[in-house]
C-alpha cells in the first residue's frame, strides 16, 4: 500500500493534466471566450480567396475570422475539415496543393473522430485510477484504458502533424503567410506524452504488489521451515535422551 498509493497519485495527476489538455483542444473554436479563443491548428493568410476572410484559423470546429489577435467563430460545426475550396466555397486563388485533392479533408475528419475516443477513454481510466490507489486490479484496469486512450492520441497527434504541416507548407507555396498554433500543438502532444507516463505507472502498480506478495510469502515460508526444523531438533532431543535413559536402566 505504501510504494502503491504514490504511483496511483501520480498516475492520477498525469491522467487528469491528459484530459484537461484534450477538452481544451476539443474546445477550442467553440467560444469566443480565454483560452478557447486562441487555441488553433493552423492560421493563414486568406485574404483574396472568395468567402474568405483576411486571415483564417482552423480549429475541430470551423475556421475562424482573427480579431485583436483572438478567433472570431462563426457557427459550430463538428469534425471541420482542413479543406479550403470546400470551406470557402470557392476554387479561387486557393493554393494549388488544396484543388482536385481530398487528403486533407480525410486526414483532419479521422483527426476529429480519433481525440473524441482518446478523450473518451482517458476519463474512464482518470475514474477507474481511483481504485488503483486500494487495488492492483484498479492500477491494471486503469493502466489498460490509458494505454487504449495512449493510442487513439497517438494515431491523432499524428494525423495532426500530417496534415497541418502540409497546409501550412501548401499556403506558403502559394506566396501567402501561414503558420501552425503551437497551443493546439503542444496540448496535443504534451497530452500524449501524460498518458504515456499514466500507463507505465498504472502498469507498475501490478509489479509493485507482486514484488510485495512474493517476499510475505517468502518469509512466512522461512519463518514455517524454522519451525518445523526447530520440532525436529527437539524431537531427536528428546529421543536421545530416552535411548540414553533405557541403556542405563538395563545395565543398572
Amino acid at each position: 500500500m505504501v510504494a502503491r498509493a504514490p504511483l496511483a497519485l501520480v498516475s492520477l495527476i498525469l491522467t487528469a493534466g491528459a484530459c484537461l489538455l484534450l477538452f481544451l483542444v476539443v474546445l477550442g473554436g467553440t467560444r469566443d471566450r480565454t483560452p478557447l479563443d486562441d487555441i488553433y491548428f493552423l492560421r493563414a493568410e486568406t485574404s483574396g480567396i472568395g468567402g474568405a476572410p483576411r486571415e483564417a484559423r482552423w480549429t475541430l470546429w470551423n475556421a475562424c475570422e482573427t480579431e485583436n489577435g483572438r478567433n472570431v467563430c462563426p457557427s459550430v460545426r463538428a469534425a471541420y475539415p482542413l479543406d479550403p475550396p470546400r470551406n470557402f466555397g470557392s476554387d479561387d486563388d486557393i493554393p494549388a496543393d488544396f484543388i482536385g485533392t481530398k487528403k486533407y479533408y480525410y486526414l483532419t475528419r479521422f483527426m476529429f473522430a480519433f481525440i473524441l475516443i482518446a478523450l473518451f477513454f482517458a476519463v474512464l481510466s482518470l475514474f477507474t485510477g481511483l481504485l488503483a490507489l486500494c487495488s492492483r486490479l484498479g492500477g491494471a484496469l486503469s493502466g489498460l484504458l490509458a494505454a487504449v486512450a495512449l493510442f487513439f492520441q497517438t494515431v491523432t497527434a499524428a494525423l495532426m502533424t500530417a496534415a497541418y504541416v502540409m497546409g501550412r507548407n501548401a499556403f506558403r507555396d502559394g506566396d501567402r503567410e501561414a503558420y501552425l498554433g503551437t497551443k493546439a500543438f503542444a496540448f496535443v502532444w504534451a497530452a500524449m506524452a501524460c498518458l504515456l507516463l499514466a500507463t507505465i505507472l498504472f502498469f507498475s502498480i501490478l509489479a509493485t504488489g507482486r514484488d510485495t506478495t512474493t517476499r510475505s510469502s517468502s518469509s512466512r515460508g522461512r519463518f514455517a521451515f524454522g519451525r518445523k526444523r526447530s520440532a525436529r531438533d527437539r524431537g531427536s532431543f528428546i529421543e536421545s535422551e530416552s535411548q540414553r535413559r533405557v541403556v542405563k536402566d538395563e545395565y543398572s
